[in-house]
């Protein structure tokens, strides 16, 4: 295998490269006399731009009129559209004519391609900038106004023949103009993504790259965040609804009150103590609510009434607070004497029913609180289904119609015995010494533990 000379390859280089000098001396010249390329401008950074300028103006204008509501009320119906046109001059101001761009298109990286005539520090024209801010700032001030006064003159139902009529339907064209004009110029936007608006083009303004290398950097941080926020709430929303939390709540206090240190220490620690387990096996006597109410009241009733306040009524709110307040605590001076003679009960028992556990409630107010306990399951005893009493806080498994023996000789056979108010006969319902009978199955509220079966009154 023949091998070439190292002289003759390094011959064969240097000619190469000669006759390569004239290429690259004409490329050169080609690229140097090319006029330079615009960076590619995004039609939807443009549009964003638009957006980003009308949510600062909202921005801007909502503490503020907020701020001028305090003053006087009136003044956001009346000096509105003067606010905006405020707002809006202070942003220009500071934005188009001191850097030749507004805020929405600096954070898009744009700004006004300068033209001819008086040029600013920026290379734009005042005269230009002038009337960009006349037909983008004061004629939509003054459309506004003249179409609020004309609709606040009736000019729309004026006659055909009145001059405010005819202007109103002027008006009316104009707009429609002016829709269709701009919805033109949005099409041939779109198409070659010069001109935003229609001032922008009859002014001959475009918006340049504020940078030479210039590339649109969307960050989906926010909008990946936003999307996890918005599936967790929905997923709340659908889940909230399908959990009892009353029976939650009663299952974390019963958990809760078993909980003391006598059931957690162990039985050596407790012997050591002093605890038996005859002590921890003792029942305590429990108290409920309304424990000190009189026993010819109804303690439901009560409880609805001091529920049940009136707050638009400051003074019927203190008075329905402290209707149940002297009975809430036992040996309260307050409480009415039932030895006056003139006592009458606040809240007296209509149709009464006795409990299992041997209080007496009104029929009504009875099985609305026991079946709604059995419906939600928020009461006490097996499953939550019992209603909790309000004098003795036990489980409420059955309640029957309560009667009373006559006393005297007033007693007649022909007396309704169904009579609510009972004339003429005496009855003791407290917690001792009752004298009434249960009857087996007629007017028997019945049990809600397990069953749930409905209420029958006779």
């Amino acid at each position: 295998m023949s091998t070439a000379h190292p002289e003759a390859l390094d011959v064969s280089w240097q000619n190469a490269w000669n006759t390569a000098q004239q290429d690259i001396s004409r490329i050169r010249a080609d690229i140097a006399s090319a006029p330079p390329q615009d960076p590619r401008i995004t039609r939807v950074g443009k549009v964003d731009a638009e957006l980003l300028d009308t949510e600062l103006v909202q921005l801007l204008k909502e503490p503020l009129t907020r701020a001028l509501s305090l003053v006087n009320s009136a003044f956001k119906a009346k000096h509105d559209p003067e606010l905006t046109l405020l707002i809006h001059l202070v942003l220009y101001k500071f934005s188009v004519w001191d850097q030749g761009a507004s805020y929405g298109a600096k954070l898009q990286g744009l700004k006004y391609a300068p033209s001819g005539g008086s040029l600013n520090a920026l290379g734009l024209a005042r005269s230009t900038l002038a009337l960009h801010s006349i037909l983008t700032i004061f004629v939509p001030y003054f459309h506004n106004r003249l179409r609020a006064h004309a609709l606040s003159n009736a000019w729309p139902d004026a006659p055909s023949s009145d001059r405010r009529r005819k202007a109103w339907e002027f008006l009316t064209r104009l707009e429609s103009l002016h829709g269709l004009a701009a919805l033109i110029n949005f099409t041939v936007f779109l198409w070659n993504g010069r001109y935003r608006t229609l001032a922008d083009r009859l002014l001959r303004l475009r918006l340049i790259s504020a940078r030479r290398h210039f590339q649109r950097e969307v960050s989906y941080e926010f909008m990946n965040r936003q999307m996890v926020w918005h599936a967790f709430t929905e997923f709340l929303l659908f889940l909230l609804p399908l959990i009892n939390t009353r029976a939650l709540r009663r299952q974390l206090m019963s958990l809760t009150s078993r909980m003391t240190l006598a059931a957690i220490l162990p039985s050596p620690l407790r012997n050591a103590v002093g605890l038996s387990d005859t002590t921890l096996s003792d029942k305590t006597t429990r108290r409920g609510k309304y424990w000190a109410l009189p026993a010819d009241q109804c303690a439901i009733c009560a409880d609805n009434a001091s529920t049940n306040m009136n707050f638009s009524d400051p003074a019927n709110a203190l008075s329905s607070l402290g209707v149940v307040s002297p009975y809430t605590t036992a040996g309260s001076s307050n409480a009415a004497d039932p030895d006056d003679p003139d006592y009458v009960p606040q809240f007296p028992i209509h149709t009464p029913y006795g409990t299992s556990c041997g209080h007496v409630y009104c029929y009504y107010c009875l099985t609305e609180r026991m079946m709604r306990a059995a419906d939600e399951r928020s009461g006490v005893g097996p499953k939550g289904a019992q209603w909790e009493c309000l004098r003795c806080a036990e489980g409420v498994a059955a309640a029957d119609r309560l009667e009373a023996q006559a006393e005297g000789p007033e007693y007649e056979s022909g007396v309704d015995d169904g009579d609510d108010t009972m004339s003429g006969l005496s009855f003791d319902y407290g917690s001792e010494d009752v004298d009434t009978e249960f009857t087996d199955m007629s007017g028997s509220v019945g049990s809600y533990g397990d069953s749930e079966s409905g209420m029958s009154s006779d």
